[in-house]
């Protein structure tokens, strides 16, 4: 899952964005509004973390601006600000949470875990594709009810697909998913990583299809059945 953090203080800003990483996030750093804002109009999100004192338009600015245009991307507030009447504010202007700076990292990523539970539309925690489970909370994966153990990048490659389980996801989007802004990024290095979770799955029903020059979907079969194209 692909995040945009928009923070001011460059050290932390790196600390938010290390601690992130490691738990399978690709992040995306801005530290200022406009520059957030540009990122927001060009990129697609699963979750924007937010600073208010921000240089050139202030975290409340941008998000009034994001609300106009996009009501589903859940936000939370990061911020030193911690009196009721910015707390109503930001709330009021569509912040889904507000954590008060300072704050512990595994207390951020609690919380983001708990944000992205309540906002997934269908409300499950639990969702399946045949013999492969992923638990959206823990953000971890189980195949025939075993943990299912995946670096980063397969992790995210393999998110996207179950988020669009039974459609067809492009390299492109993929690629969104997967990389960071700073980050090279390239279809044959997907192709790789597509290759790899392919071996993780083998004697299971759950099967990733190639469409020739559109993409990938993740579906689940019968074993005795036909094998997809790859």
């Amino acid at each position: 899952m692909r995040t945009l953090l928009v923070e001011d203080h460059p050290s932390l800003a790196d600390s938010i964005r290390r601690s992130l990483e490691e738990a399978g996030w690709r992040v995306d750093v801005m530290h200022d509004g406009l520059s957030a804002r540009t990122a927001l109009e060009t990129e697609s999100y699963a979750l924007l973390l937010l600073d208010i004192g921000l240089p050139e338009m202030d975290g409340f600015a941008l998000l009034s601006w994001l609300r106009k245009r996009d009501t589903r991307l859940p936000v939370m507030l990061l911020t030193a600000r911690g009196s009721i009447n910015d707390r109503v504010k930001g709330l009021n202007l569509g912040a889904d949470d507000y954590l008060i700076k300072p704050f512990s990292l595994s207390e951020l990523q609690a919380r983001i875990n708990a944000l992205i539970r309540r906002t997934r539309h269908d409300g499950q925690q639990i969702h399946r594709c045949g013999a492969l489970a992923f638990d959206l909370g823990a953000r971890s994966f189980a195949l025939q009810d075993q943990p299912l153990t995946l670096p980063p990048r397969e992790l995210a490659l393999l998110e996207a697909l179950m988020a669009r389980m039974g459609r067809t996801v492009s390299k492109e989007h993929l690629a969104a998913q997967m990389f960071s802004m700073e980050e090279d990024s390239s279809f044959e290095a997907i192709e790789v990583y597509v290759s790899r979770l392919r071996r993780k799955l083998e004697g299971s029903d759950v099967r990733i299809v190639t469409f020739r020059g559109l993409g990938y979907q993740l579906e689940a079969q019968t074993l005795d059945a036909p094998g997809p194209v790859a």
